[in-house]
């Protein structure tokens, strides 16, 4: 499906819009004599390793009268449905451009006088290379997904003819504007990859915030990827219980081949009051609650744990069968009133004081994360470790 939209107003749209979508950037790069990494444009960059939501990951600045090219191309791979991918300006942040997923599809936003946004299909979340290219057909700017017709942008201005000089900001993974600035608002955070980009024929470097950029797996499948070294913590107020009489949360794996923390839960100022560790070793898992301990093999793909007012119940889930256990509060505090103010964490142990320093971190793909029956997207930890992706994991 193609979007046309036709604007007044819009002096030098097509020139700044092209060259902010279509300049690149590139994970491989070398060392001039400043402090920060140099990186070129043609090389497999990692959009998930940002540790910052709105703070460019690379960015560069170009002059405008060195654009010689009005065409681009480059590839995208994403299974998450919403993240930023990059942003543009001139006139110190005056004019922008940002483009973006939101709900799987490409939305573009741009501020020239008027403020501008258009989405559309096609759906790219689907963890397939999508060759992706930019061009200016007379009055339209047109976005090519995989050589269709993609976005479709009209413009008509007596001021299309206007000379645009001075610098071209470009960010990779962030912005240099107030995001309250944007038309429509979304999650930034995005667990993509970009390669084999052709850009404008510049070859002018990006610099690098981080002092190694994350390579991309070369194959990946739905899920989120724990390699050891980090977890994602929720604040457990932040789910809706409702009237609700229990909470349950569901994860989906091959158990069997993770080593760490699945998840613990803590509320404010107690201790740990329930977490999940699997034993690669071993093949078994080990279910603690408070002081009572359980262990079973981790010969399932689904578990399931129910927090009752009193009680909590874990159930085992096998091809045709199922097995569980229930554990009661006693004289501790309930597991539903612990619950509504505490902490959920996802791949790690939390610690002892209501820090975010965690432990015992999980190496494995979960497939998926339930919480209420609804997906439970990373992207919205209050804390996520950069080494954690979100919706993507190694095949």
């Amino acid at each position: 499906m193609c979007c046309r939209m036709t604007w007044k107003a819009m002096a030098g749209a097509l020139l700044l819009t092209l060259s902010l979508i279509l300049l690149g950037w590139g994970a491989e790069g070398q060392e001039n004599g400043g402090d920060k990494k140099k990186v070129l444009g043609s090389s497999t960059v990692n959009l998930g390793q940002n540790t910052h939501d709105w703070r460019p990951l690379i960015h560069t600045t170009v002059n405008l009268s060195e654009i010689r090219s009005i065409k681009s191309s480059f590839e995208f791979r994403t299974f998450d449905p919403e993240g930023l991918i990059f942003y543009g300006d001139t006139k110190n942040g005056d004019d922008w451009f940002i483009l973006s997923l939101k709900d799987g599809v490409p939305l573009m936003q741009i501020s020239k006088g008027v403020l501008v946004s258009v989405a559309g299909n096609p759906r790219l979340n689907d963890g397939k290379w999508h060759t992706m290219e930019v061009s200016n057909q007379g009055k339209f700017v047109k976005l090519e997904v995989d050589g269709t017709g993609g976005l479709v942008v009209g413009i008509h201005s007596k001021q299309m003819e206007e000379v645009i000089y001075g610098k071209l900001r470009l960010a990779l993974g962030g912005i240099l504007i107030s995001k309250e600035k944007m038309i429509l608002q979304f999650n930034p955070k995005m667990d993509g990859c970009v390669r084999k980009g052709n850009w404008l024929n510049l070859t002018s470097p990006w610099v690098a915030e981080a002092d190694e950029l994350q390579p991309c797996y070369e194959n990946i499948q739905p899920g989120s990827y724990f390699p050891g070294t980090g977890f994602a913590i929720f604040n457990t107020s932040d789910f809706q219980i409702d009237g609700d009489h229990e909470v349950h949360i569901e994860l989906w794996g091959d158990f069997s081949q993770m080593d760490g923390t699945l998840l613990s839960i803590k509320a404010d100022g107690e201790e740990l009051m329930f977490s999940v560790v699997a034993d690669n070793n071993t093949k078994n898992f080990t279910f603690t609650s408070r002081e009572e301990v359980f262990t079973m093999k981790n010969t399932f793909k689904r578990l399931q744990i129910k927090f009752l007012k009193d009680s909590l119940r874990v159930v085992k889930h096998e091809e045709e069968s199922s097995a569980d256990f229930s554990v009661s509060a006693g004289s501790n505090t309930g597991y539903l009133s612990a619950w509504r103010d505490g902490h959920l964490a996802i791949g790690g142990l939390l610690g002892e004081n209501d820090d975010d320093v965690g432990s015992q971190f999980l190496t494995g793909c979960l497939e998926k994360i339930q919480v209420q029956g609804k997906d439970l997207d990373l992207d919205l930890a209050r804390v996520k470790h950069v080494s954690v992706s979100s919706h993507s994991c190694p095949a």
